[in-house]
């Protein structure tokens, strides 16, 4: 099948399935690459923890935070499906900001993100992440706006209201009447600009490697493996990677390492045009267009 063919019928399927889906899968060794709507700009939910996760290791290395610093850590005390870790805690605890790092990336706690953002602002965090060389992920505000959309204000039971929201209340110019699905005011990034980060992170770049072998061991210990996880873990293969979710958005972006030596960054971020919370079958349509890119580019080296 050539390259337009398998673009045209994955764009397909993802249509299909509700999903307006914006994937890039790229060659760490070769930077060979195939994509579908790759430079389409998106609010980012939680992967913003990753550039998050970068500038907090690379102040910890530079010195000017204390990885074994402890902090006191107000409980999220979130009811509601979906928060993680320190977000639905009920009482405040005493942590170090290493162990803050591993909740807010691989357990994707955004409590334990926001006592981060608090020693470096989300303005420094976007400065830092630039001066690497990095571009195209706008870093605005910290998790908490993340919890505070029109999926908290309905019940279970109406659960779809809040999507449909979600859905129909977009503009042309990538506007939103929920901010945190507005491009101009939300964190954001497209899959070329998260492929663009992976690759900082997984070969030689500005970014020291130390720093960078950090970040890499928290996304291979990423315990939320129900998105793409189930396409590209096996015994032969290790995949490291961060998801996000919020409302109609469901990303993940990765890195697959295959035991002959080839790897390749995965972006996905897609906007579901179905108003219902659970939706497992858009998971798995993500996970096999990615795969499917992966798989071609693979057998083309």
């Amino acid at each position: 099948m050539s390259i337009e063919a398998l673009l045209r019928e994955l764009g397909r399927h993802l249509h299909d399935g509700g999903l307006r889906g914006c994937l890039l899968v790229r060659d760490l060794h070769t930077g060979d690459e195939l994509g579908i709507e790759p430079d389409t700009e998106l609010p980012a939910a939680s992967l913003i923890k990753i550039p998050l996760a970068l500038a907090t290791a690379e102040r910890i290395r530079r010195g000017e935070i204390d990885g074994a610093q402890k902090l006191d850590v107000q409980p999220g005390r979130i009811a509601t499906p979906g928060p993680t870790g320190l977000s639905r805690f009920r009482h405040p605890v005493r942590i170090a900001v290493d162990d803050l790092l591993y909740l807010s990336t691989s357990v994707s706690d955004g409590t334990a993100a926001d006592a981060l953002f608090a020693l470096t602002p989300p303005a420094h965090v976007a400065e830092l992440i630039q001066g690497l060389g990095l571009r195209g992920i706008a870093v605005r505000h910290p998790m908490r706006e993340l919890t505070d959309t029109p999926a908290e204000r309905f019940d279970a039971a109406e659960a779809h209201l809040p999507h449909a929201l979600a859905i129909d209340a977009g503009t042309v110019g990538r506007g939103h009447r929920v901010p945190q699905l507005d491009t101009t005011r939300a964190n954001t990034g497209s899959a070329r600009a998260w492929a663009d980060l992976l690759q900082a992170l997984w070969t030689p770049s500005p970014v020291h490697p130390d720093v960078a072998a950090r970040v890499r061991d928290l996304m291979a210990h990423n315990v939320l493996r129900h998105r793409l996880a189930p396409d590209f873990s096996s015994d032969a293969t290790r995949w490291s990677s961060k998801t996000g979710s919020l409302l109609n958005l469901r990303h993940e972006i990765g890195v697959v390492e295959h035991r002959d030596g080839q790897a390749f960054a995965v972006a996905v971020l897609t906007e579901s045009r179905v108003p219902a919370g659970t939706q497992p079958g858009a998971d798995i349509l993500m996970a096999q267009a990615a795969r499917r890119l992966t798989d071609h580019l693979r057998q083309c080296s």
